[in-house]
This record gives C-alpha cells, sequence and structure tokens, in this order.
C-alpha cells in the first residue's frame, strides 16, 4: 500500500500548506488514511528530512514543479534519501519571474545547507506508516 505525506508550512494563523494539499487529495479521491500530514515542512529541506527522519522513509516521489523537484532531489541526495521527481504544472507566468528570482537564491541556500549539515527546524517525534 502506498502513502502521502503532505509536507509544508503552517506557522502563520489561516495559512496551513499541509491541510490544503489534504483536501485537494481527498477531493481527487485519495483516502484519508493514506495521507500523513508533515506541518513542520517550512522549507524544502526540512520535508525532504524530516520523510527519512521522522516518517522513517528511505525513497520517496516528489510532485512538485521541475524546477523545485531538481533541488528536492539534489537535497535528497545528499542527505542518503533515494528521490524520484514527477514534474507537476508550471506555475502562471504571472509569478514566474518572482519565483525565478527565489529559486536562485534557494539553491545558493542548498550549498551552504549542505556544507553545515544544516538540520531541520523541528524533529519530533517518529510517526510510523503503514
Amino acid at each position: 500500500m502506498k502513502y502521502i505525506i503532505a509536507s509544508g508550512d503552517n506557522s502563520v494563523e489561516g495559512y496551513n500548506e499541509p491541510e490544503e494539499m489534504k483536501l485537494e487529495l481527498i477531493e481527487r479521491g485519495i483516502p484519508e488514511e493514506h495521507i500523513f500530514l508533515d506541518f513542520a515542512g517550512f522549507r524544502t529541506l526540512d520535508s525532504v528530512v524530516r520523510t527519512n527522519e521522522i516518517f522513517s522513509q528511505d525513497d520517496i516521489i516528489i510532485i512538485s514543479q521541475k524546477f523545485h523537484n531538481q533541488r528536492t532531489i539534489y537535497i535528497a541526495d545528499k542527505y542518503g534519501i533515494e528521490a524520484f521527481g514527477f514534474n507537476a504544472k508550471d506555475v502562471n507566468t504571472v509569478t514566474i519571474s518572482k519565483t525565478q528570482v527565489r529559486e536562485y537564491f534557494a539553491r545558493l541556500k542548498v550549498f551552504l545547507d549542505i556544507l553545515r549539515r544544516t538540520e531541520p527546524k523541528f524533529k519530533g517525534d517518529k510517526i510510523k506508516i503503514e
């Protein structure tokens, strides 16, 4: 049986990425019991490392836009996690230039994180997926 870890930020009241993902997945026919929420995915590194350290997964499939998957797979590789990316449809053209600038700095930060062996902001208790 396969499961989905919906990982994202929910640090601001009224903003809950994992819950929004869960609702969308359920609307698209994914059974709720197959969805696990990671509320401490404040950044990509946190989400990737927590899949292994909290959810005990050592091989994952990431669903995101191509630019994000490239960075995510790189991070996973550096932390010993086998990762594959499924490229979702790109964001709309109005936000592309803003996204490209943000991604440029995010990629620079990845190299610093790897050199520093950065850990996720929160660890937490292990969550058993089965």
